[in-house]
């Protein structure tokens, strides 16, 4: 059996989504696309979307730490690190850390984020890719690569990356890695990717077979799975 599972959108966590989706839009200057009671949603130039998803009770991560950890976060492009970072804090962000080409910082919600270097961006931002923790980033990459067959295009020791057609998923190689228990409190996610498959009961079985667990069978519109890390993911039914 072999499946293609397209990805969709990734979805963050956040009790007020109004606070951090407007932060990441005047930052990124991304489009607004979404916006209800539940979910806000941001679109990229070359069509990446991004959503925060309402969740009343949500802890925040604790960077760098395992104890409450980040998960994932999202690695931005910009001309200039520095000064961007500067203007994330004006606009309610907290600086966690630098590097030589990228800053590091959490937004409203305590999600850590990345300013990458890149020459040429102009006043909107870039998404690179969206970044997840793994206690086997190559492990990891390879289900996802499976998964939704977009190919492996990097493999070290820090990580792996997939990607194709300008959409790129980063996995980070992480020591004694801590792994959500959704929908346990006390072990929260902070994201989610929502993936898209034709036909839910084969796309589950193919998942399945890959290495995923079943954790909600969700019914004829989607349905809630964990990789092999632990993250829960969801697989939806493409729009006829």
């Amino acid at each position: 059996m072999t499946v293609t599972a397209r990805l969709d959108l990734a979805i963050f966590d956040a009790a007020d989504i109004e606070e951090v989706g407007s932060f990441y839009a005047a930052l990124t200057g991304w489009d607004v696309v979404r916006q209800d009671a539940d979910r806000f949603g941001l679109r990229t130039p070359d069509g990446q979307e991004i959503e925060f998803q309402r969740a009343p009770d949500h802890v925040a991560p604790r960077w760098p730490g395992q104890e409450h950890p980040q998960q994932f976060h999202l690695d931005l492009q910009t001309g200039d690190p520095g000064a961007e970072a500067e203007r994330a804090v004006g606009l309610g962000a907290t600086r966690l850390a630098d590097g030589s080409t990228w800053t590091t910082l959490a937004d409203p919600a305590g999600h850590p984020f990345d300013l990458c270097q890149k020459d040429g961006v102009g006043p909107v931002m870039g998404l690179f890719a969206v970044t997840i923790d793994a206690p086997d980033a190559s492990g990891l990459a390879r289900f996802y690569a499976d998964l939704t067959g977009m190919p492996v295009s990097y493999d070290g020791p820090e990580g792996a990356l997939i990607g194709a057609d300008g959409r790129n998923v980063m996995f980070q190689q992480i020591s004694g890695y801590n792994p959500p228990r959704w929908p346990d409190p006390a072990h929260p996610q902070q994201a989610h990717l929502d993936l898209t498959v034709a036909d839910l009961d084969t796309g589950e079985a193919w998942a399945l077979e890959l290495g995923a667990s079943r954790l909600d069978s969700g019914g004829e519109r989607f349905r809630v799975l964990a990789d092999p890390a632990g993250h829960p993911f969801c697989l939806t039914r493409a729009a006829d």
